[in-house]
């Protein structure tokens, strides 16, 4: 049996959306008429097409009826605990507590110099302050939960006072529960809460909302030969099953975000095909989050290997994912990226 899915696609923003959707020439995005579509790329295993909104009703009557459910999900308001979702991009400032993180280790593990970065990043823009306390670059080893909760309980206390949306980074639930004794409103688990059995009773029992990242393997061994029959359906479809394992199991909230998880097991060509076709993920209809600052397939493109270096290639990523109307982006550079989009937003209007 066939499986089909929905893409929005040929966006439209600014004053120039609002009055396509007036005039019911596109679809508002997740509800907010600043960023809306008039076409939809219709995806299968064999192949695809993309049509105009308007001859969705030429089409089967079973894929007619595929496409309708996949535009609700992709056209319903979307509301998030403690977020405004509608004024996009948001930005979530990463706060590394590593020694060994592939971009900024060791740079903040002193006090003074932690609350510097989260002041500076607040500041600038940062809606959402990312904490962690393990690195999970390829090639990264496991750390001891209690290692890693002594790095980043400091910095979990002065946030406590300062009027912010906390993320946490960890796959660990004895990290989580400690931290919810103090101060977590997002649970960050790059394993796609796989990696501990206790993290799902966690958030069973808190409510608390989390991001479902996607990645193939563990930081050990993500990239040694990632493969995919097709990336982007493969994990669109990861997605979905995880979605379904989590309402069965008697999570049935909505403060739920994904990540594809680019650079998290997938090569150059992964990384691109899901740059270029991230709207896919809208018609799961939750947040998506993007991970792209100073990532390797920034170097492997323009052969840049300074990770500080790398920033005008986390620009244009950035806004190639705010140009399909990805919600949160995660970046180490706050005031370079938010200069940039103040500059873009403005030039659309």
């Amino acid at each position: 049996m066939n499986k089909y899915y929905t893409r929005a696609c040929n966006f439209y923003f600014g004053s120039v959306s609002k009055k396509n959707v007036k005039k019911n020439k596109s679809i508002p995005l997740h509800g907010n008429t600043k960023i809306s579509f008039d076409k939809i790329e219709i995806i299968g295993r064999k192949k695809n097409k993309i049509i105009n909104i308007r001859d969705i009703s030429k089409l089967s009557t079973k894929l007619k009826k595929k496409v309708n459910r996949d535009l609700k999900n992709i056209k319903k308001k979307k509301t998030f605990k403690q977020i405004n979702l509608s004024d996009i991009p948001i930005l979530m400032g990463i706060v590394n507590l590593t020694p060994d993180s592939f971009s900024d280790g060791g740079k903040y593990n002193k006090k003074n110099l932690a609350l510097k970065h989260v002041n500076n990043l607040l500041s600038n823009g940062a809606k959402i302050i990312d904490v962690g306390g393990e690195s999970t670059r390829p090639g990264a080893k496991d750390i001891n939960p209690r290692k890693e909760w002594d790095r980043i309980k400091f910095i979990l206390k002065i946030l406590k006072n300062k009027k912010s949306f906390v993320s946490l980074d960890t796959r660990k639930s004895f990290v989580m529960k400690n931290a919810s004794k103090i101060k977590v409103d997002l649970i960050n688990d790059v394993s796609g809460l796989s990696y501990d059995p206790e993290t799902i009773n966690y958030l069973k029992k808190t409510k608390k909302p989390f991001v479902i990242h996607h990645m193939k393997g563990t930081p050990k061994n993500m990239q040694l030969k990632p493969s995919y029959n097709n990336v982007l359906l493969d994990i669109y479809d990861f997605f979905e099953n995880k979605l379904k394992y989590l309402r069965n199991e008697g999570i049935k909230h909505n403060n739920i975000i994904l990540d594809p998880g680019i650079g998290f097991g997938k090569n150059l060509k992964h990384n691109i095909t899901l740059l270029k076709n991230i709207s896919i993920f809208h018609s799961l209809g939750l947040p998506i989050m993007l991970g792209l600052s100073r990532k390797r397939f920034i170097k492997d493109i323009s052969r840049e290997n300074d990770t500080k270096e790398r920033i005008g290639g986390t620009v244009s990523s950035c806004i190639q994912a705010y140009l399909q109307g990805v919600q949160i982006l995660r970046v180490h550079d706050i005031k370079e990226i938010n200069q940039a989009f103040k500059v873009f937003k403005e030039l659309q209007n």
